[in-house]
């Protein structure tokens, strides 16, 4: 097969894995020396910036960020209940059909042995390899192993650590980012005024561009990944979530598509023909069709002709004793929603700094492996059919748009396909009541009806309306499915 070459016109030609497009469901581990304090997202940004929740807790805890700053928090991780094959036997019980590890964050933390950085969890902290374990499990149950990276921002996004408190009794004492002893750890990014107010996305430094691009091609090189996730943006150019405004590349800036490029070829390398995928988040279709749209916390209102991905979290991002987290219902409904849509949904189960999950996180993975056993005939391996939706309720779209508590009437459906059969997912059945639907049209004949998980059942079509009278025990506790065969 022809190699890739890294422009967007060659880029754009690659295919859509027939894995990824069955797959449908995907665990996600984000987890890293940021599980620590057990207090959520970006601890090691906010530790950094006087009168932030994480800044009073890492002072009242650990001391102040002159005295103990996160080098010394990523030297506390030691991950000494990770068991990597016993909780991908859990992730792929729970349906899981790809797994993805991150790989670094934007606290410039490595989880693998790295060449190019010290602080990396074999060498600090753990002491393993924590992408080559993930790895490892995954191959051993068959699921395709993918990898995230977010460490295109972390340059100006982890400028605060060269600050000083502005007040109190620490006031104007160098946070320890200033320390030349660890430059190369926390950057020599004086050029990014620290702050809560400077763009912790985009930098014009050249040399960490290089940096970036050397660190991926290491990342790639060590573990083939069928998977790579980039947080932000092709790296360096483009909006991350506009899609209203001109694009124009910079020419300049090409790590992002060489990135790209070498993924694709070390997957025909390896297999014969292009099996990876890669996504990021830039909305602009010129953009995102070198690989796959991503949408963080997000859906899309319709669905697309392309395959797509949400992301998003049962918690907070890193373990959070403060989060409140999604019900099982909630990622049902979303990953049904999604489906219908032509995307695929890839769920962060948060981890304990130990590597354990708590009994939250465990039943949630019982609940929606439940499910998945019983309606997963209408999710995997399925396409969009000739409508995603019928009924008057619909997810909010937009970042981190909140999917709980959803109105959802016995109106309501989502639809999938796989060949001739279509699945109707009822999003709020009623057992016992005949379910009306509209979206068959009369010269659609169908050749019977049944229940996922239960038996046929009787139906009438008629003047383009399918009737189909439930019975009075619904097999799913939450949304249930009817399988209508088309003649």
């Amino acid at each position: 097969m022809e190699k890739f070459e890294a422009s967007f016109e060659s880029l754009r030609t690659h295919n859509y894995p027939d894995w990824f497009k069955n797959a449908k469901f995907g665990i996600w581990s984000h987890w890293g020396p940021q599980s620590v304090p057990m207090y959520g997202d970006w601890y090691a940004r906010n530790m950094y910036i006087q009168g932030t929740p994480q800044y009073r807790y890492h002072l009242r805890h650990y001391g102040h960020p002159s005295k103990f700053g996160y080098k010394d928090v990523a030297a506390l991780w030691k991950a000494e209940n990770f068991d990597p094959e016993g909780l991908m036997a859990r992730y792929k019980k729970a349906g899981a059909r790809y797994f993805v590890a991150q790989a670094m964050h934007h606290d410039h933390f490595f989880n693998y042995d790295s060449q190019l950085n010290r602080m990396n969890s074999v060498k600090v902290g753990p002491h393993k390899d924590i992408v080559g374990l993930w790895k490892a499990a995954a191959d051993k149950y068959g699921l395709p192993f993918g990898v995230t990276e977010h460490l295109g921002a972390s340059f100006s996004w982890w400028s605060v650590n060269k600050g000083a408190d502005s007040y109190g009794p620490f006031k104007g004492i160098p946070y320890d980012g200033n320390d030349p002893a660890w430059r190369d750890y926390y950057y020599d990014n004086y050029e990014h005024k620290p702050g809560p107010d400077v763009n912790p996305w985009y930098t014009e430094n050249r040399d960490f561009h290089k940096y970036w691009k050397d660190c991926m091609f290491e990342l790639i090189d060590r573990y083939t990944p069928d998977f790579l996730y980039s947080d932000g943006s092709l790296p360096f150019n483009g909006q991350w979530l506009e899609d209203d405004l001109p694009y124009v590349l910079d020419e300049r800036y090409r790590e992002g598509l060489d990135v790209a490029a070498y993924l694709y070829n070390k997957s025909i390398e390896l297999h014969g023909e292009n099996q990876a995928v890669y996504t990021q988040k830039c909305r602009y279709r010129d953009v995102y069709e070198i690989g796959v749209l991503d949408m963080e916390c997000s859906v899309l209102s319709d669905a697309a002709e392309l395959p797509w991905q949400t992301d998003t979290t049962i918690g907070d991002w890193f373990y959070d004793v403060r989060a409140v987290y999604k019900t099982p219902r909630e990622i049902i409904d979303t990953l049904v929603d999604i489906v219908s849509k032509n995307g695929n949904l890839l769920l962060n189960i948060v981890q304990k700094p130990d590597g354990t999950i708590d009994d939250e996180g465990a039943f949630i993975l019982d609940e929606v492996g439940g499910w998945l056993s019983v309606c997963g005939e209408g999710i995997y391996g399925t396409r969009p059919w000739k409508r995603c939706a019928e009924g008057p309720t619909k997810l909010q779209s937009g970042n981190y748009a909140k999917q709980s508590d959803i109105p959802w009437t016995e109106l309501d459906y989502r639809y999938t396909c796989k060949g001739n059969t279509v699945y109707a997912f009822m999003m709020n059945p009623k057992p016992g009541q005949a379910m009306v639907q509209r979206s068959f049209n009369e010269g659609e004949e169908i050749a019977s009806v049944r229940l996922l998980g239960g038996p046929e059942l009787p139906f009438s079509h008629q003047f383009g309306v399918l009737t189909v009278v439930l019975p009075e025990n619904l097999p799913a506790e939450y949304e249930n499915a009817l399988a209508i065969e088309l003649s």
